[in-house]
């Protein structure tokens, strides 16, 4: 499975193409859908550009998102960058009105089990951000485990080598403790193309897309959105 990520916590100038508009990431959702992308991430945004976890600014991008690309899979962040106080961010979930397929909760973060725990009693599906092996040890030992959608094994802004010994450690956690949660796994910055030509050859999901990395593999500036999934579908 191919996941686009459309745009990231990054700001609007960081790149000509970035959507932020609900009708920018609707738009950019059609063009990643016909690229090959089978599941989307997104981050909401504020009328500044800012993550929110807002119900009307969640409401009018999952709306207009499924009316340009229905049948897509949408999926949203609750980083805590957005809203670092956990009963906030647990009473933004609460408040929601339209519902995400699923959304990613990073592991390392206060509070990760209470927003993990408030999501799937809404009935949407958990993807666990992994970003250490601490974060998997941590995982690893939760009562949620076992009712996450996936599991996303995110790899630092690092060079190949770093990528493979870093995700190689990772995956052999994951094997010694007959985990059967599927795994997507990505990078970001440097380490994109390697982790996702890693994961194509390891047979497992991955995602690409403006919030991951500007560039495309030979180092050009990507376009948009949906050039990155080209070029994702190609590897």
């Amino acid at each position: 499975m191919l996941q686009a990520c459309l745009n990231g916590a990054r700001m609007p100038g960081e790149h000509p193409r970035l959507p932020v508009t609900p009708a920018a990431l609707a738009a950019d959702a059609a063009a990643a859908q016909a690229a090959g992308a089978a599941a989307l991430h997104v981050h909401v945004k504020s009328a500044a550009g800012t993550d929110t976890f807002a119900a009307r600014p969640l409401a009018a991008t999952l709306e207009a998102i499924r009316r340009a690309a229905p049948g897509l899979p949408v999926g949203v962040t609750t980083g805590a960058w957005a809203q670092p106080d956990v009963e906030a961010r647990l009473a933004n979930i609460s408040t929601w009105s339209a519902l995400p397929d699923h959304a990613s909760v990073n592991w390392h973060e206060d509070g990760a089990e209470q927003v993990a725990a408030a999501l799937l009693e809404r009935g949407i599906g958990v993807e666990a951000g992994l970003w250490t092996p601490t974060a998997l040890d941590s995982w690893l030992r939760s009562g949620l485990r076992g009712r996450c959608l996936r599991v996303l094994l995110e790899l630092p802004d690092r060079d190949a080598e770093v990528t493979e010994r870093l995700s190689g450690h990772l995956l052999g956690r994951l094997r010694e403790a007959r985990d059967v949660v599927p795994v997507l796994l990505h990078g970001e910055g440097e380490s994109t193309w390697p982790a996702l030509r890693l994961a194509r050859r390891l047979g497992l999901d991955t995602r690409i897309g403006l919030e991951d990395t500007l560039r495309l593999p030979d180092g050009a500036l990507a376009p948009d959105n949906a050039a990155l999934v080209a070029a994702a579908a190609e590897v």
